[in-house]
């Protein structure tokens, strides 16, 4: 696979040189307080051999959506805080509106070797999401080489991650944080160790839907749960009650089921579910009247919200023989805790297991954080969609863009 080909940190000498480096700090903020700092810790190792080598290093990264223009609650100002705090190393940072300004060019032109200069949100800039030449040609000028560390951004073609590789003038390489994404699923997706256990959940069927037919082709089980599953419930003839559906999906999930067979992947899903009248409000509300039926019997007026305990024994027992497990997507509405144990019953076995174990992004990531498994999986993506293109054997723009060794 081309994508595991590509030139890291490790193959360029920065001494004396700027190097633009694209991060993923898109935190979660609370009244201007970050409130989960894993996006920064994992970029760190990337700017610490940056800096240890002599490299003048200038940070950039979106936040939020604030869609082309400045807003306050999105600025980068507490990344930068506490960023500093954590690399024990005093970051200047540019407080310009247009990203590239007055501020930010002052500071580079001021840098000394080590130095470190942050600039302000890219999705200030409208261009940035559009892969705009000029804003690309902007960011380019500050820099002799482009490192590109944000694997979460990986799956789109923006200014900061794609455009500027046009005009900066040396290497192209990828940091840390984005070889090792592509090491392990690159891994898991070309070359598994066996059995390989694939187990994808959420709400959506047709953000999975061209995951679904790959990775029937590359894995030996495919587990399914979540809100996803009552469309193929449904696609097999049984009543679903007020369940999430995609009735456009059911032709889809037919051909899915027929596919497994035919090719001879292993296709699980629920054999019981937890159900309840109405979907919880507010998400946790701890007094939610819950009840376990059998998958082909769900009544008219109750919708599913997690597996049952049948289908959790199920899915553990999958999970046991692995020897590479990718999961995407929870098994039911984890956020609340009388709805968190299909979520906890996978993510404990995954946790138990010898295997290589990767979650993708988004809410599979904060699912095992939150149940306490975090520490134990191999392998936590940074990007929840961008782990899902490449799971679906997709290109990405972000990957592409770098240097091939």
């Amino acid at each position: 696979m081309a994508a595991l080909n590509k030139k890291t940190v490790d193959d360029i000498n920065v001494k004396g040189k700027g190097v633009l480096c694209r991060c993923d700090f898109n935190v979660p903020l609370k009244d201007g307080r970050i409130t989960d700092e894993s996006r920064l810790t994992a970029a760190l190792p990337t700017i610490e051999k940056l800096l240890k080598d002599g490299g003048r290093v200038i940070l950039c990264s979106h936040l939020g959506k604030p869609k082309g223009e400045p807003k306050p609650e999105l600025s980068l100002a507490p990344v930068a805080k506490r960023l500093s705090e954590l690399l024990h190393k005093e970051i200047v940072f540019a407080r310009d509106e247009n990203v590239v300004g007055e501020n930010a060019r002052k500071a580079v032109a001021a840098m000394k070797d080590g130095d470190i200069v942050l600039l302000e949100n890219t999705r200030y800039r409208p261009e940035e999401t559009k892969n705009g030449d000029a804003f690309s040609k902007e960011l380019a000028e500050l820099a002799d080489v482009f490192v590109d560390d944000a694997f979460g951004t990986a799956h789109r073609a923006h200014c900061s991650n794609v455009g500027v590789t046009k005009f900066v003038k040396g290497p192209h390489v990828v940091g840390y944080l984005m070889e090792k994404e592509i090491r392990f699923l690159g891994q898991a997706v070309e070359n598994p160790v066996r059995p390989f256990v694939a187990i994808l959940g959420g709400a959506k069927i047709s953000d999975k839907l061209n995951v679904i037919s790959n990775l029937l082709e590359k894995c030996d089980t495919l587990i399914i749960g979540g809100g996803m599953a009552f469309t193929f419930i449904k696609a097999q003839g049984h009543e679903i009650g007020k369940s999430l559906v995609d009735d456009s999906k059911l032709d889809y999930c037919r051909e899915m089921i027929e596919k497994a067979k035919k090719i001879g992947c292993r296709l699980l899903l629920p054999l019981d579910a937890v159900v309840a009248p109405s979907f919880p409000d507010p998400i946790d509300d701890p007094k939610l009247s819950v009840s376990t039926v059998d998958i082909n019997a769900i009544p008219a007026d109750q919708l599913g919200l997690d597996i049952g305990p049948k289908t959790r024994e199920l899915y553990a027992e999958a999970v046991k023989s692995a020897k590479t497990a990718v999961w995407n997507g929870p098994m039911g509405v984890f956020e609340n805790p009388i709805l968190a144990e299909g979520t906890k019953a996978v993510a404990k076995a995954l946790a138990e297991t010898e295997a290589t174990t990767i979650i993708g992004g988004g809410d599979s990531a904060a699912a095992v954080n939150i149940l306490g498994y975090g520490k134990k999986m191999t392998h936590i993506s940074t990007g929840g969609g961008a782990s899902l293109e490449f799971l679906e054997g997709k290109e990405l723009p972000g990957v592409a863009a770098a240097d091939d060794r």
